[in-house]
């Protein structure tokens, strides 16, 4: 993780508590802002990328690794 990324571990929790979390760190991040996203419920992988497109927000970077997901989302 880089050091000016902000990390939001969400793993342990369902959706749309992860969605929710990466929305509010959105929100209280500036603009051009890189949250990365941790979690490790299966439905992340559906609603994180419809949540960026929604918001117009790019995931930069994503990974699934032994049923955990990284999310690297940027703000637009």
């Amino acid at each position: 993780m880089a050091d000016d990324e902000i990390l939001v571990d969400a793993r342990g929790h369902r959706c749309p508590v992860p969605t929710l979390r990466l929305r509010r760190a959105l929100e209280a991040a500036g603009p051009g802002a890189r949250v990365r996203l941790l979690a490790d419920d299966p439905m992340a992988r559906i609603d994180v990328p419809h949540f960026a497109a929604e918001i117009g927000a790019e995931i930069v970077a994503r990974d699934e690794r032994g049923g955990a997901f990284s999310f690297l989302v940027a703000k637009p």
